[in-house]
Order: structure tokens, then C-alpha cells, then sequence
């Protein structure tokens, strides 16, 4: 059974993940063990808990409690649930909880690149992402249209950070992701010996338009989607087998990469 722990400030500190912003430090909180990170919302958690991850602890509204976080709560065991009304607890953690609960987790050991992608088909790859709104919103899309696998290169914002996994919805729990190491361009070469013919979206003249049916028979492929702004590296682009663009209206520069991955993964499902 839980332990169910009324609180009225913040200062155990076991509490400290709750109200911390220093997600690096959440990362390393168990260091050289993996660390934690923090769910949030009801429907996050039981994505979260499905997927293997295990609760540290839980900071939820007491109606939560006897209420839609009742089944959440059971699943957890012996762990410890801190509670409060909501006024409480917004004024403790400076922010309203999404949907009345947040739950620490421990993080997984961390996946291979060649694990998650040894029988994938369509894989996504973000470069150099650091924008965590849009890693989140590029996994939702993978997910949601049947990618097989997401893979980032180490500067890349890590996907269990919090605002990624509110903006997936939960997602980067349900589709397989994991660092590739090498810089650019040996990531790119790794991935063709891994089996992937790789296509590099880009704004360039010669480029194929993404509904070019070549790309459509290919068997296993890789698309590699940079930052905001600089797009991909000239050395990623120049390892590819394909250049792909989105064509675009006259005036227009280029869509988001969120937006542009899900055209994309739409496009080449």
C-alpha cells in the first residue's frame, strides 16, 4: 500500500524533484545510475507506468487520490503519494499541476541505436534538435503515424525532459527512441550500415519533392530533420542518398520542423 503523506511546504527533500527546473540535475540525480524525470497528468503517467518506467514517488491533489488517479495510484505500490488541495499545492510549486498529478520516475537504462532500429522500416533522426517543444511534437507525429523508431544525435534536447513529454502527450513512451553517436557526417554512414537508404529534408534546388514515388518503394528509410533556423549540416546533406523538400509557396522560407515532420512522416509512411 502507499503511503499517503500530507504536506504544506516544500522543503523535504524528497521533494526537491517536484520544484526543481534543473532538468540536467533530475537526469543525474542517481548518478552513475540513470536518473529521474517527471510525468505529468494522469493519462502521462499510465502511458508512462505501461511502459516499464517505475514511480518514485507522486505530489497529487487529494481528490485525485479516491478519484481518476484511484487506478494510477494502485498500480504504483509501496511508494510515497505527498498531497494537498490544489491551492495549496500551486502556491507550493508555483504552477498548477496538469490535471492534479505529477509522478518522479526512474529513468531506463539507455537503448542502442541498433536495438530499437534492428527491424524498424521508417525512422526518424533529429539532429542537433534542442527545442524540446519540438522534439516532443516530432515524436507525437512519429508515433502517431507509424514510424517505427526516433533516433537523436547527442546535442539534441533528451525526450524524457518535461515539456517534451507533455508536448508528445506521452508518446515518447510509446515509440522506441535512442541516441546515435558520431558526429556528422559518420552517423549518417552508420545508419546506411545499419540498412537505412537515408533522405535529408532540405530546402535546395535539387532535391526530390516529397511525393516522389521513388522514395515511396524504398524499403528501410531513414529522415534526418535538423534545427530551427540552420537546418541540417552541409556535411549531413551531402552523405544522403536523397536531398528532400516540402515544396513551398513563393515568399514562404521554410515550416517549422515539427510541422515539417509530420508532412513528412504523412507523406512517406
Amino acid at each position: 500500500m502507499p503511503e499517503i503523506i500530507e504536506i504544506s511546504d516544500l522543503s523535504l527533500p524528497e521533494l526537491m524533484p517536484y520544484v526543481s527546473t534543473n532538468e540536467i540535475g533530475l537526469k543525474r540525480w542517481f548518478e552513475p545510475e540513470p536518473g529521474i524525470f517527471i510525468a505529468e497528468s494522469p493519462k502521462v503517467i499510465r502511458l508512462a507506468l505501461d511502459a516499464g518506467y517505475k514511480p518514485l514517488s507522486m505530489l497529487t491533489e487529494r481528490k485525485y487520490i479516491s478519484g481518476q488517479g484511484a487506478d494510477i495510484i494502485e498500480k504504483c505500490g509501496e511508494i510515497r503519494i505527498y498531497t494537498a488541495d490544489s491551492d495549496i499545492l500551486t502556491q507550493l510549486t508555483g504552477f498548477r499541476l496538469t490535471q492534479g498529478m505529477l509522478c518522479a520516475m526512474y529513468r531506463q537504462p539507455p537503448r542502442s541505436a541498433e536495438e530499437i532500429c534492428a527491424k524498424a522500416r521508417r525512422i526518424a533522426v533529429l539532429e542537433d534538435v534542442m527545442n524540446q517543444t519540438n522534439v516532443g511534437a516530432v515524436i507525437r507525429s512519429a508515433a502517431a503515424l507509424s514510424f517505427d523508431a526516433v533516433l537523436l544525435t547527442k546535442p539534441s534536447s533528451d525526450p524524457l525532459y518535461r515539456r517534451s513529454i507533455r508536448v508528445s502527450m506521452g508518446n515518447v513512451f510509446r515509440i522506441p527512441w535512442a541516441y546515435i553517436d558520431g558526429e556528422s557526417p559518420e552517423y549518417v554512414y552508420k545508419l546506411r550500415k545499419m540498412g537505412f537508404v537515408t533522405a535529408a529534408m532540405a530546402l535546395r534546388n535539387e532535391t526530390l519533392n516529397i511525393d516522389d514515388p521513388r522514395l515511396k518503394n524504398i524499403g528501410r528509410l531513414a529522415i534526418i530533420l535538423g534545427t530551427e533556423g540552420e537546418g541540417l549540416k552541409t556535411s549531413t546533406i551531402e552523405a544522403c542518398d536523397y536531398t528532400v523538400k516540402i515544396p513551398m509557396a513563393d515568399g514562404v522560407d521554410s515550416l517549422n520542423v515539427a510541422a515539417a515532420s509530420a508532412v513528412a512522416f504523412w507523406e512517406l509512411r
